[in-house]
């Protein structure tokens, strides 16, 4: 399963978004089923980043982000999330 959340971040915001999303990702990370995460940043749009986390399945994404410690990392961040689906099933990949 493939999590993707979008936030829109204006430049005075992007120091503080950034150490926050590192926070949320070192959260997951130890999280049963978590695969890998990451941040990025639209090349065309620099206000507009992706955190692109990867999981075992959809029950594991789903736990993770109920943890207490995940929870309080993305509080600050959901005032920038963009409201859209963020949750991808796998359908075809290498191999």
């Amino acid at each position: 399963m493939l999590a993707i959340t979008r936030y829109r971040v204006s430049d005075g915001e992007t120091d503080d978004f950034v150490r926050t999303a590192q926070e949320v990702l070192r959260a997951l990370e130890g999280s049963p089923g978590h695969l890998s995460g990451r941040l990025g940043r639209a090349v065309d749009d620099p206000e507009l980043w992706a955190m692109v986390t990867d999981w075992g399945g959809a029950g594991f994404y789903r736990r993770a982000l109920g943890a207490y410690d995940v929870r309080v990392a993305l509080i600050p961040l959901s005032t920038l999330a963009i409201d859209e689906a963020g949750a991808y099933e796998i359908v075809e990949g290498p191999g």
